[in-house]
């Protein structure tokens, strides 16, 4: 793994990531030009759920696709999959190894650094060729034009919701923001818009907007909340790649069906908190059973009656207020009260409107010891706050039945990863289901 974050542990103050040589790199491996229709998600929220649902939906079309997104959840083999699987031990190794030997053949850094996130996008268009990917999806890590996806031209790019986060390195507004993602378009890219603000719209000009039910899908095939937008522009997004045919209904039902989005309202049990802790399959709560021939998902409810009953968690990665009061709101749909919630929010989050969110709940938010990550502003008297070494199934379980986490990926991930949710697949193709 050196060779993914050798560069970026050694960078000085001030230092940047540096694009030319990222390119520079991706020249040595020959892989500036993939030989596959490439399709790129940007965006401020959401963008994992676009590109596993357009993942998903090239993978019931026949196709075998590679998925890069950013950051991992509980292990870097996740920000690399292959027809939604998580690459193997060996095979990152594998990748580590050949990114290594390419580095030799650059002069040292000079003024910059590569960033860790461009690097697993490098690794994972060569994975993609390795492996014989009919396409790849690409999900950007902060930017547009500035992020390492630019360097692989999209034939279809979708644009997820914007709004002002990282203003200052972005943009300074969201109408700036919204300029430097669309940057990564190219001339003959097809563009596809999640509905936008009006001063976004105004920005992205003549593309084309997908609306709630755009995609025509079955509403039991896709996911609840504030993501179902984006699983739609996923899907449009997918049908506009070339080369792309309509799966047949039933392969498509059967792998939208088997779709998983843990930290984005997924419901877990604490191991320590109950003996026999139920499958988790990572959907949203449905109050109906599910008229499909599927099984129904897990419908999130825990037998709080019951003695020694779990500790259940709802995780969500919500970053703001909107998204905050939506998790809420499916929480008390199933289970009427909240016990507490843990929240972790960076300086350059929506702290403001989460604290509106959360008024008058029991809180305990959670700093982050990562150096790229700011926690300095001030939080409501009323908060507990700890580390992120309180994130343990037993201090978990410690403070409820009934448990809200919330914030960016870097912590849902290290709540994942504490109560040993299943991030390996995240929806299952026809080839997977066949006997070996």
């Amino acid at each position: 793994m050196d060779a993914f974050f050798r560069e970026w542990e050694r960078r000085a103050p001030g230092e940047t990531r540096d694009i030319g040589r990222a390119r520079a790199l991706a020249t040595v491996l020959d892989v500036l030009s993939p030989d596959v229709p490439v399709l790129t998600v940007v965006g401020s929220k959401g963008k994992g759920t676009a590109a596993t649902y357009a993942s998903a939906y090239l993978a019931a079309s026949g196709l075998r696709v590679c998925t890069v997104t950013s950051p991992e959840l509980r292990s870097n083999r996740e920000r690399i999959r292959v027809d939604g699987r998580a690459v193997s031990e060996e095979e990152l190794a594998f990748l580590g190894s050949v990114l290594d030997e390419a580095l030799g053949a650059l002069p040292p850094p000079a003024g910059g650094y590569l960033s860790p996130s461009g690097l697993f996008t490098i690794a994972g268009v060569v994975h993609a060729r390795n492996v014989g990917a009919d396409a790849i999806v690409l999900e950007a890590g902060m930017g547009g034009r500035s992020d390492e996806i630019s360097l692989f031209p999209p034939a279809v790019v979708a644009i997820t919701p914007i709004f002002r986060e990282h203003a200052g390195v972005l943009g300074d507004t969201p109408a700036e923001i919204a300029e430097e993602k669309l940057g990564v378009a190219g001339p003959t890219t097809a563009v596809l818009s999640a509905p936008q603000s009006a001063e976004v719209t105004g920005v992205l000009g003549d593309v084309e907007r997908v609306e709630a039910g755009g995609s025509g899908l079955a509403e039991d095939l896709l996911p609840g909340g504030l993501v179902r937008g984006s699983a739609e522009l996923g899907v449009v997004a997918a049908r506009r790649l070339p080369g792309v045919t309509e799966p047949p209904d039933g392969t498509l039902c059967d792998v939208l069906a088997s779709v998983v989005l843990p930290g984005r309202l997924s419901w877990h049990d604490v191991p320590s908190s109950s003996p026999h802790p139920p499958p988790f399959n990572g959907r949203a709560p449905l109050d109906e059973p599910s008229s499909s021939p599927h099984p129904p998902p897990f419908n999130g409810r825990a037998p709080l009656d019951e003695p020694g009953s779990a500790t259940r968690l709802l995780v969500d990665s919500a970053v703001d207020g909107t998204g905050i009061a939506a998790a809420l709101t499916a929480a008390r749909r199933v289970w009427g009260a909240i016990d507490r919630v843990v929240v972790c929010l960076p300086d350059h989050k929506d702290l403001d409107g989460a604290v509106a969110a959360l008024d008058g709940l029991p809180v305990t938010f959670v700093r982050l010891p990562l150096p790229h990550l700011r926690f300095t502003r001030p939080l409501p008297s009323g908060w507990d706050v700890v580390g992120s070494d309180a994130v343990t199934p037993a201090s978990l379980a410690a403070l409820g039945r009934r448990v809200v986490v919330l914030g960016t990926v870097y912590f849902t991930g290290l709540v994942l990863d504490a109560v040993g949710a299943d991030t390996e697949r995240l929806f299952v193709t026809a080839a997977s289901r066949r006997p070996s």
